[in-house]
């Protein structure tokens, strides 16, 4: 029993935390750093002021992650983000394909619990920041209201990923709010009055059939006059959750301090878009629906962007700028919204993509002024114009990674986030990331500690691809569709395919690559034919004159004519893929991109792959054969196919497909680490939409490890992870090291991206 007597005033229960780095916000980016900085030996303490994790991507707000892949709706391929944001979509797709928010809470609450290097405080609000001297800080201060416990924590270093930039904030770290005129960077696309000076918050709402009637009366609250939501027509029943994005409001006001005000502006507005559909008479088969959801916290967007020693600008994401110190990258498009939202006559967004992905420096995020202090998410340093693209939840997340590796490297050479621009600190920075999987566009992993680098690779066999067998699918050409082609460096193989029509015409095929190469924008046109197309089936050659100077992906293009079919192949393989130029009106992709002259924006057109279970290649025979997929790929140092699939892939004959790794003399290993094909074009959306499969296609479920004896070192079975990363209790001795994998299915073959063999 407790029992006090009256006393004047108490104190709340206080605790004293200290660690190697405190992170400020659980949302993904402030997870992604806290579990990649853990996994490097670092004491984190992350800080989240919410019941949960994940920010606008929890059961609270409800968002779909996306970044680079943009709903596959534009020309970023193979572009989902890796190391840690991969390893909890992929885990994500495998256990919660349906997309229910809830789960994905337990997922991300579940990879913090794993980490024992993290103390996680939740419902924990930071409210003060105490500093060491002007540029230092040395401790925050939070509160938890469930526990009513104080919490004073220290920490060396901190990462503020809290969303507003409440640590920076307080301790008076340089930040903007708000839209930079065109004059201040050159940006042609900053915004004019229209668009305002922020991006607003949205709140969601799911629905659910109880298969009985059920009324709704709204609350008092409620807008009273659907007609003042300008798009109000577009109301359906069909739509609920993330895609109702565009029910946006607060771009005119405050959006850290109006925040409450705002949320009950979208209250009104959400109930009153239910009683639309329950009490309109519009929608008859709303009469068994009942709300199942409202969002409680509204969604922000956007509020302060922190300056760093590198202010990201648009010119750097269209035209895809190189920097010594790229750490991540992104590729969601500048997506601007209209100040008044779902109240303004506007569409909801206002979209222009980039050619490919571009890269993100390392200075960027870290504070100018407070020398102790990174930044990740949506308030890393960039112009309103860039955060338009790096403000989504993968990108965030990643910039999250890339914070949690600079603080252990911080740490281990006792070291201030800036510094880290040493030449081969930021090496070893990179370096670091690239082994989690991470990957940064246009770098090479160089790992001297990597065994594999100094061993003899060998196979049972490699896919010479011949051809990608025909089947007994024939596609009319109601949309043009082309074939990408891993290309070596000279001349293109002779190519046949089969095209049936019920009257004469013609096809049109263009070869096509990408003017930069790298990215999969077939802008460059090198050759053009056009074929006589008779009734019954034709078989079609294709010889093209025209040689390639560099390793790169060529695109044939088959132009839309509805009176001819294609047919298509049910063989996939790892690094090739077909092409459609679709339309995608969720990411204002209407197949060709033709932006006003004076924004400084690219016109092109889009080709994007189809979802599974369609998106098939187009059947083709090559001759000579495609040889791109060596076994000495898995020592290259890329994880994904780039100018090439970057991929050892067994022939689909071989019954038993091996890998051999062969040294001199013994080597001592402690740890191997593999990463497969988990199809890095798949965007894998977080909620709401569901996915046609939960292990990807390409991923080799089974394999195992053996040394030179035959004994087994390691067995793996149902694998559906990208990187499995394997440490023996005892370090083995050998001379060789055997990896045997299971293809996936009859139809795809055997693939492995990289095999790294450690002593420690």
């Amino acid at each position: 029993m407790i029992r006090e007597t009256s006393v004047y005033n108490r104190s709340l229960y206080q605790v004293s935390m200290t660690g190697d780095l405190v992170v400020a916000g659980g949302g993904l980016s402030g997870v992604c750093c806290a579990i990649i900085a853990a996994r490097q030996g670092l004491k984190v303490i992350l800080i989240q002021d919410r019941p949960v994790l994940g920010g606008n991507s929890s059961s609270e707000v409800r968002l779909w992650i996306l970044g680079a892949t943009s709903h596959m709706g534009n020309n970023n391929r193979w572009a989902r983000e890796g190391g840690l944001i991969d390893e909890l979509l992929v885990e994500n797709t495998f256990r919660n394909a349906e997309g229910n928010p809830i789960i994905f809470d337990a997922i991300l609450l579940d990879k913090v619990f794993q980490e024992k290097n993290i103390t996680l405080l939740l419902n924990t609000a930071i409210y003060r920041v105490d500093k060491e001297n002007a540029g230092i800080i040395s401790s925050v201060s939070a509160f938890c209201s469930q526990n009513q416990t104080e919490y004073k924590v220290a920490a060396p270093l901190f990462c503020d990923a809290s969303g507003d930039g409440i640590v920076g904030f307080l301790s008076g770290a340089a930040f903007r709010m708000g839209a930079e005129s065109k004059e201040e960077f050159g940006e042609l696309f900053a915004p004019s009055e229209e668009y305002g000076e922020l991006l607003g918050h949205s709140i969601y709402f799911y629905s659910k059939d109880t298969g009985k009637p059920v009324t709704f009366t709204p609350p008092s609250f409620a807008l009273r006059d659907i007609t003042k939501i300008p798009k109000f027509k577009s109301f359906n029943t069909k739509d609920f959750g993330c895609k109702l994005w565009w029910i946006e409001y607060g771009g005119r006001l405050h959006t850290v301090r109006d925040t409450e005000e705002i949320k009950w502006e979208l209250w009104k507005v959400v109930y009153s878009v239910w009683d639309y559909i329950k009490n309109s008479g519009e929608f008859p088969e709303a009469d068994t629906l009942t709300l199942e959801w409202m969002g409680t916290i509204p969604g922000k967007r956007e509020s302060r962007r922190f300056e760093g020693d590198y202010i990201l600008r648009q010119q750097d994401i269209i035209q895809q700028k190189i920097h010594p110190d790229a750490v991540a990258y992104g590729g969601w498009s500048i997506d601007l919204h209209p100040a008044d939202g779902v109240f303004s006559e506007k569409p909801g967004c206002n979209q222009w993509h980039p050619k490919g992905v571009y890269q993100i420096p390392y200075r960027s995020l870290y504070s100018r002024n407070i020398y102790n202090l990174f930044f990740a998410g949506r308030i890393i340093s960039a112009t309103h114009v860039a955060f338009g693209s790096t403000r989504v939840m993968a990108t965030s997340a990643y910039t999250g990674q890339a914070v949690g590796m600079a603080a252990a490297i911080a740490t281990n050479n006792k070291a201030n986030p800036r510094d880290l621009n040493r030449v081969d600190l930021m090496k070893e920075l990179q370096n670091a990331l690239l082994k989690t999987g991470h990957y940064i566009p246009g770098l090479q992993l160089v790992d001297n500690a990597d065994l594999v680098k100094k061993a003899t690779i060998r196979s049972t066999s490699t896919l010479s691809l011949k051809e990608l067998g025909e089947s007994s699918l024939w596609k009319p050409l109601d949309i043009s569709a082309g074939q990408l082609i891993p290309i070596k460096a000279g001349s293109i193989p002779a190519l046949e395919l089969h095209a049936y029509a019920e009257v004469n015409t013609r096809l049109d095929v263009e070869l096509r690559i990408s003017s930069k190469n790298g990215n999969y924008t077939p802008d460059l046109i090198l050759e053009k034919k056009q074929l006589e197309i008779h009734p019954g089936r034709n078989s079609i050659e294709l010889q093209f004159e025209r040689r390639m100077e560099e390793d790169c992906y060529a695109f044939i293009l088959l132009l839309k004519n509805p009176l001819i079919r294609v047919n298509y192949s049910e063989k996939r393989v790892t690094g090739i893929l077909s092409v459609f130029n679709l339309i995608n009106h969720a990411v204002s992709n209407y197949g060709k991109q033709t932006p006003p002259a004076d924004i400084g924006v690219d016109s092109f057109e889009f080709w994007c792959p189809q979802r599974r279970p369609q998106g098939h290649n187009i059947a083709m025979r090559f001759s000579p054969a495609v040889e791109v997929f060596s076994a000495n790929n898995v020592k290259n140092g890329i994880d994904r196919p780039t100018l090439q699939p970057n991929a050892w892939v067994a022939d689909w004959s071989d019954p038993n497909p091996q890998l051999f790794f062969e040294w001199k003399e013994p080597q001592e290993i402690k740890r191997v680490v593999v990463l497969f094909d988990t199809d890095y074009d798949h965007p894998m959306e977080s909620v709401l939409m569901t996915h046609p499969e939960a292990v990807m296609p390409f991923c080799v479920r089974n394999f195992k490890l053996q040394d030179e004896m035959g004994n087994v070192l390691h067995y793996k079975k149902d694998n559906y992870q990208t990187l499995n990363s394997i440490e023996f209790e005892q370090p083995v001795r050998t001379q060789k090291l055997i990896l045997t994998v299971e293809h996936p299915s009859d139809k795809i073959p055997a693939a492995v991206f990289s095999v790294r063999c450690y002593s420690y």
